[in-house]
């Protein structure tokens, strides 16, 4: 048993990298297919903080048109940049940044100008000038839902996000 013990404890620190102490460890973003909008997997190591930030949607474009329609917040493409510079705005709050984001829940809802259909090309495009970036290269795992509605009237997409950052061990 403790030649087992032995074996597992060196493997546990060669798989991982330790050093004798707690070696500083990143987020593992598994990129498998580089043209994808997400990672087909993420690894948290020991020592983060999860943020678990909740579901938003667009903000209106166009004020001259009739409250809560889609022409308010716009396209697919248009709430979808919307709504990620909105969970944007509530991550800089909490010091977090897109390269935190370990994880995204996407809700799209049909959209007319799409034959009826959700728009996942539209949201994908925009979604890849906010991540897999040169400035921002990290993606998330991720899921996209079709919705028959979101909560929000007019809206065509709902994004939610599951956030990490390293623990200052210094505190």
């Amino acid at each position: 048993m403790t030649v087992f013990r032995s074996f597992l404890a060196a493997s546990i620190v060669a798989a991982f990298g330790f050093t004798g102490h707690a070696a500083a460890q990143s987020v593992i973003h598994n990129q498998e297919n580089p043209d994808s909008p997400f990672a087909s997997s993420v690894v948290v190591p020991p020592g983060y903080a999860i943020y678990y930030i909740s579901g938003s949607g667009p903000t209106v474009t166009d004020p001259g048109a009739p409250k809560d329609s889609i022409e308010s917040f716009g396209d697919t493409a248009t709430q979808t940049r919307t709504t990620l510079e909105g969970l944007k705005a509530k991550m800089d709050k909490l010091g977090l940044t897109f390269g935190d984001v370990v994880q995204a829940r996407v809700y799209l809802a049909a959209d007319p100008m799409n034959g009826g259909k959700m728009n996942a090309a539209a949201m994908n495009a925009t979604w890849m000038t906010f991540f897999g970036t040169s400035a921002q290269p990290n993606k998330p795992a991720r899921a996209t839902i079709q919705a028959a509605n979101l909560v929000k009237l007019g809206a065509l997409v709902e994004i939610e996000f599951v956030a990490v950052k390293k623990v200052d061990a210094s505190r």
